[in-house]
């Protein structure tokens, strides 16, 4: 990592990079009235307003501080994630305008959506995401049970869809989920690992994903990565939300026995015990809610 990082100063938003990059295209898209610079996915993001619209605008191709690979690589994830987006366009993701190369790099243009991530591990990380009252983590899980009920039926009905698609999720966790306080609505923000199924797990275990969620199979070389891990996901999404995380007991469950006993179900290290689908377990995810 460069010792020296270079500063930038764009519309007044201040950031740091480890290497200089030219940002003049962005003023054609707008002023730049926030960025998202410490990922270490390679990407770096800058909220634009013009003409009072607001954008969301990832580019690949600068080295953020906390990114230690190739830029070369972040670009080509970041093009290869474009079909994605236009494949899977839904209410529930957030909405792509257009993507673009610029002077080594690539650019994609969102809708922005006025929403605050769960996992927002650059203002509030380790024992702050839990416990701070402006964490977004936080404030979303004193949430009532209802709304984050309704919150994860956006989740499950989006990844329904991917699934009906021919698709599974793969790198999703609290992190891909925006949620806006002031009208209780939920979206998706971030699919770029997402994949055509069957795949399979050509990493081995440091397969993308957040350990907080991943499958055993998301661990192993080799493992088919489907519809049953799409399974596993959703349970783990619930048991973050709603539960306690990585302990999956019952005495820490928020939501009642019988969405406990179907989340448990979606979470079983054997895949051959879990729901066959994510259509699978939405439905009997339903049918315990009315319970």
């Amino acid at each position: 990592m460069s010792q020296n990082p270079h500063s930038f100063v764009i519309d007044d938003v201040h950031f740091q990079l480890q290497e200089a990059c030219n940002f003049d295209w962005l003023h054609k898209i707008g002023r730049v009235f926030t960025v998202f610079d410490e990922q270490d996915s390679g990407n770096i993001c800058f909220g634009i307003g013009k003409d009072g619209k607001k954008y969301f605008v990832k580019f690949a191709g600068a080295k953020p501080m906390d990114f230690a690979g190739n830029p070369q690589d972040a670009i080509h994830r970041l093009i290869e994630a474009i079909p994605l987006y236009e494949t899977l366009e839904h209410p529930n993701l957030i909405q792509l305008i257009s993507h673009f190369s610029v002077e080594h790099g690539y650019a994609a243009i969102f809708d922005w959506f006025d929403g605050e991530c769960l996992h927002s591990h650059w203002k509030f990380a380790g024992h702050d995401k839990y416990n701070h009252p402006d964490s977004p983590f936080y404030r979303y899980r004193n949430l009532t049970i209802e709304k984050r009920l309704a919150s994860l039926n956006t989740i499950f009905s989006f990844h329904e869809y991917i699934e009906s698609k021919g698709y599974v999720a793969v790198d999703f966790y609290d992190g891909s989920i925006l949620y806006n306080f002031e009208n209780d609505t939920t979206k998706i923000c971030d699919i770029d690992f997402y994949r055509k199924r069957t795949t399979t797990n050509d990493v081995g275990e440091d397969f993308w994903g957040s350990k907080r969620l991943k499958s055993p199979e998301e661990f192993i070389l080799g493992a088919p990565i489907d519809e049953k891990t799409n399974v596993f996901n959703m349970g783990a999404i619930a048991f973050v939300l709603l539960g306690g995380e990585l302990d999956r007991s019952y005495a820490i469950w928020e939501a009642g026995q019988e969405l406990y006993e179907v989340a448990l179900r979606a979470v079983h290290p054997d895949r051959e015990l879990r729901f066959r689908n994510v259509a699978e377990f939405k439905k009997a995810w339903d049918y315990a809610q009315k319970a």
